[in-house]
């Protein structure tokens, strides 16, 4: 994914001011992990159907990157990166832009800077793949998270699985 200043095989990790570490989830039981993340936060708790929650970039892809945070007790959250053609339609098709997706953090790790630590852990792969901006599809109640880490909305607000969601940038 990213260098988070560890060993390049996909699985170094940073450790998070929580006593958690974000890594790139790069083996099946990571992607796993991820998944599971997904299913609690997205498809239980925020009532997305589990049939528009998964999608063609959740199999392993040279396209995409897939990134878990993770503590003494397990997974606390995870993000997806988009990039190149794979991004291409949320981008507007510029290839110099990722797409930072699927941002979940459990109930538990709420507050405890994960979300914000999954965040720079995808702007780093996105930087390691040549990209200048990353672009996201924010849930409206989550902008001013987003904002806090230089992200400027653009657009009108839309509906994304029953969900208002407005678009924002932030360059690299």
């Amino acid at each position: 994914m990213s260098d988070h200043g560890g060993p390049s095989d996909g699985h170094s990790d940073r450790a998070g001011s929580g006593g958690y570490a974000v890594r790139e989830a790069t083996d099946p039981a990571d992607r796993e992990a991820c998944f599971a993340v997904r299913k609690e936060v997205f498809v239980v708790e925020q009532r997305v159907p589990q049939e528009i929650e998964y999608d063609a970039y959740d199999a392993a892809d040279a396209d995409t990157v897939h990134v878990l945070a993770v503590g003494p007790d397990g997974p606390l959250g995870t993000g997806r990166l988009l990039y190149g053609p794979a991004a291409a339609g949320k981008t507007g098709g510029d290839a110099s832009v990722g797409s930072l997706g699927r941002l979940a953090v459990t109930k538990a790790a709420r507050g405890l800077g994960v979300g914000a630590a999954l965040v720079r852990a995808i702007e780093s792969a996105a930087l390691a793949r040549g990209l200048r901006a990353v672009d996201l599809h924010a849930q409206t109640h989550a902008l001013a998270f987003y904002e806090r880490l230089g992200y400027e909305a653009y657009g009108p607000e839309f509906p994304d699985a029953g969900i208002a969601h407005r678009a924002m940038r932030r360059a690299l």
